[in-house]
This record gives C-alpha cells, structure tokens and sequence, in this order.
C-alpha cells in the first residue's frame, strides 16, 4: 500500500456545519423555538449561529458566501442526525408532535442497533434524531 501523506490529514473534527435556506425566518424559527438550540451570535440577518454540542450550525443565505441557486423545493439539501440517549428519542417526538412537526417515521428501532427519529425542517432539509441501542 502506498501511503500518502496529506496536509488534510491534520484535520480533527467538523467544526460547523453551514445550511444555505431558501426562508430564513421559517428556519430561524423551527431552529430556535422548535428544537430550542441556542443561538450564539447572528453576523448578519442572512448569517446566524446555533450551538449543537460541540458544533457550531449555521443558517445562511446562499449569497452570503457562495452564489449557489437555492436547493430545489421537494429535494433536501443535506441531512443531520443529532444523537441523544435512548429514552430521548420518544421525547423528541412527541414534542415535535405537539409542535405540530410531521414525523417521517416514529421512533423505531433499527435492526444495526439504532433507535431512530425523522422529520424534516421547514426547507426540506431531513433530520434525524437518534440514539445507539
């Protein structure tokens, strides 16, 4: 085997995590009031921080740093699974269903040993809450 050596090599974590939104008040909202991440700091009304664990999530609008069309309605543009303890999961569901957050699927055990949760953001985007089982 040939062994490379590549300066990306030193790279250690994901340290954030960028959504470009087509509505930024609509994420803003499902970010803040539903799931409750708290926001760090807003840069700019078109760039705004949460803190996710040890992770910073930010919402932009894709002119902020990047020229990109918005994702197309009806496609997502990424996915997030966001872990928690097992009896998390059914509590994350059931204050999503009383915040009136469709569930993709209800919390189910999968059979490669995790207990899953999905739904999707007001963007399209599909979340995943989860945990090892």
């Amino acid at each position: 085997m040939n062994e490379r050596s590549s300066p990306f090599q030193a790279i250690r974590a994901i340290d954030y995590t960028v959504i470009f939104v087509r509505d930024m008040a609509a994420m803003r909202r499902f970010y803040e009031d539903v799931l409750a991440f708290p926001l760090t700091r807003e840069l700019s009304p078109g760039w705004i921080e949460y803190r996710v664990g040890s992770n910073t999530l930010a919402l932009a609008k894709p002119s902020r740093t990047a020229a990109d069309a918005p994702t197309p309605h009806g496609s997502a543009a990424l996915q997030l699974a966001f872990k928690v303890a097992p009896p998390e999961v059914d509590q994350c569901a059931d204050a999503l269903t009383r915040q009136g957050v469709a569930l993709l699927s209800p919390p189910t055990d999968q059979a490669f040993g995790h207990r899953t949760l999905f739904f999707r953001d007001p963007d399209g985007n599909l979340l995943e809450v989860y945990a090892e089982i």
